[in-house]
C-alpha cells in the first residue's frame, strides 16, 4: 500500500500503521527474503511496504535457515550470531574489562602472586634469600647455626613454598584459559557474522544490479518508442 499523506503507511505483514521512516518498500526486499515471506503471506505485493520489525524477523529466519543448511543444528553461540545479524547488534566486546570486573578478591590476589612468581624479580629475590641463608648458617653463624648443613629447615621452607605456589599458579592459569575460551568464542561469533554479512551484501548487490539492468532496459525501450514516434512524424 502506498504511504498516506501524513507520511504513514501500513505494513502488509503485521497490518499496522507506522511512520514512513519505519517502513521499507516491498520492491527493495531481497528475493531470498521474498520467497520466505511468501510462504507465510501468499498475498505479498511488491508495491506495498514492510516494517523493519517484520523485516528483521524474516532476516533472522533466513539467516538461521542458511546457517542450519551449512552448519547443521545451531548452538547457543550461532543463535546469538543470527539474532545479532538480524537486529544489527554488535558482537565484538571488551572481554578483558568484563572479566576483570567479575574477579573476586582471592582471584586478584592469586593473579598477582602468579604474576610475581613467574618474573625475574622473584628469581633474583629468591636466589638472594637462599644465598644469604646459606652464608649465615655456614660462615656468620659457624659455631651456632640455626639451620646447619644440609639445611633441613631451608628444604622444608622450599617444599612449603612449592606446595602453596603450585595451586595458586594453577588457579591463575585456569582463569587465563577461561579468558582465552571467551575470547575465542567472541572471535568465532564476530568472524561468522562477518562472513554472513558479506554473503548478504553480495546478494543485495546482485539484486541492485538486476534492478538497475531492468530499469535500464525499460528506459531503453522508452527511448526506442520515442524514436519510432519521431520517425513516424518525420515521414
Amino acid at each position: 500500500m502506498a504511504a498516506h499523506r501524513n507520511n504513514r503507511g501500513t505494513c502488509q505483514i503485521c497490518h499496522r500503521s507506522k511512520p514512513a521512516n519505519q517502513l521499507l518498500p516491498a520492491k527493495m526486499v531481497r528475493d531470498s527474503l521474498v520467497l520466505l515471506i511468501k510462504k507465510d503471506h501468499p498475498d505479498w505485493d511488491e508495491h506495498g511496504h514492510i516494517c523493519f520489525d517484520c523485516l528483521n524477523r524474516y532476516r533472522s529466519q533466513y539467516v538461521q535457515q542458511m546457517m542450519e543448511k551449512e552448519l547443521g543444528e545451531l548452538d547457543e553461540l550461532e543463535q546469538e550470531v543470527a539474532k545479532g545479524l538480524a537486529e544489527n547488534e554488535l558482537l565484538s566486546e571488551n572481554l578483558n574489562e568484563q572479566y576483570e570486573e567479575a574477579l573476586s578478591f582471592g582471584d586478584r590476589v592469586a593473579d598477582k602472586v602468579a604474576e610475581f612468581g613467574g618474573s625475574w624479580s622473584f628469581i633474583f629475590v629468591f636466589a638472594a634469600f637462599m644465598l644469604a641463608w646459606i652464608v649465615m648458617n655456614s660462615v656468620v653463624l659457624f659455631w651456632q647455626p640455626f639451620d646447619p648443613y644440609p639445611f633441613i629447615l631451608l628444604n622444608l621452607m622450599l617444599s612449603l613454598l612449592a606446595a602453596v605456589q603450585a595451586p595458586i599458579i594453577m588457579m591463575s592459569q585456569n582463569r587465563q584459559e577461561d579468558r582465552d575460551r571467551l575470547r575465542a568464542e567472541n572471535d568465532y561469533q564476530v568472524n561468522l557474522k562477518s562472513e554472513l554479512e558479506v554473503r548478504l551484501l553480495n546478494e543485495k548487490i546482485d539484486q541492485l544490479i538486476h534492478q538497475q539492468m531492468r530499469r535500464f532496459m525499460e528506459i531503453q525501450q522508452f527511448q526506442m518508442d520515442m524514436l519510432n514516434e519521431i520517425g513516424k512524424k518525420i515521414r
